[in-house]
């Protein structure tokens, strides 16, 4: 059986939705990245950059991380979600890399900043958010006229991207200003496999909930990555979520 390795995050979603619509057999392994297990010799053993999500499938014979990375393996071994046609495929290709190298981090960029003190940062929070703000709008424009993201039918780039969609009111966005996306969005939230994913990942990942309400603050900074070399921060906003 699949295994996947994660926590309650876009990047495990986009793989779980993936699950669903290819009906596979899967369980998910939740990762306390709060508690530090990604720091585990016997996680690292899978995936020495210390990173969720990682997925092992007997049929690969070796763990792979990388969202995308993953999803590459399981359209192409499986067959489905990645149009054969080069240019359609290609151009799948091609947002799959957008939504890795530009949606994920700076959506990931900007949820980051705002979960810190309002004005502690004026000038990062303002930057993600006007890039953030570029590529919600350059979705939207995208999906004018359109069913799907890439090579005209359902595929891995919308996988990949739908879960960062998600995040549009998070990031203090109004719905009714990109109303191509939002409906783009809703479409695959009704979609039977979608619900489902929605669904495994809160039974899944639901103690993830418990933990990080009592995330001590060594916990936050192992989380977030602060060494000793870069200021005490207040990542308290975070245990409220």
């Amino acid at each position: 059986m699949i295994t996947l390795y994660g926590t309650h995050s876009p990047n495990i979603l986009k793989i779980v939705l993936m699950l669903e619509e290819l009906g596979l057999p899967y369980e998910l392994r939740f990762v306390s990245l709060f508690k530090g297990e990604q720091f585990s010799p016997e996680f690292l053993a899978i995936n020495p950059a210390a990173k969720v999500p990682v997925l092992v499938d007997p049929a690969l014979g070796r763990p792979v991380a990388e969202s995308g990375a993953i999803l590459i393996w399981l359209a192409e071994h499986y067959g489905a979600y990645l149009p054969k046609d080069a240019p359609a495929r290609m151009e799948v290709f091609e947002w799959l890399m957008r939504q890795m190298a530009s949606i994920g981090p700076m959506f990931g960029q900007l949820t980051h900043f705002r979960l810190l003190p309002e004005g502690s940062e004026p000038y990062a929070t303002g930057r993600y958010r006007a890039q953030a703000e570029k590529l919600y709008r350059l979705l939207d424009e995208r999906m004018a006229g359109r069913e799907w993201l890439a090579g005209g039918e359902y595929s891995i780039a919308d996988f990949a991207t739908v879960p960062w969609a998600q995040y549009l009111e998070r990031h203090g966005f109004e719905p009714a200003d990109y109303p191509n996306m939002v409906a783009w969005r809703d479409k695959i939230a009704r979609r039977p496999a979608a619900q489902r994913a929605q669904t495994r990942m809160v039974e899944a990942f639901a103690p993830g909930s418990k933990i990080l309400k009592t995330a001590t603050p060594t916990d936050l900074d192992r989380f977030f990555g602060r060494t000793e070399s870069m200021p005490v921060t207040d990542y308290s906003a975070v245990t409220r979520l």
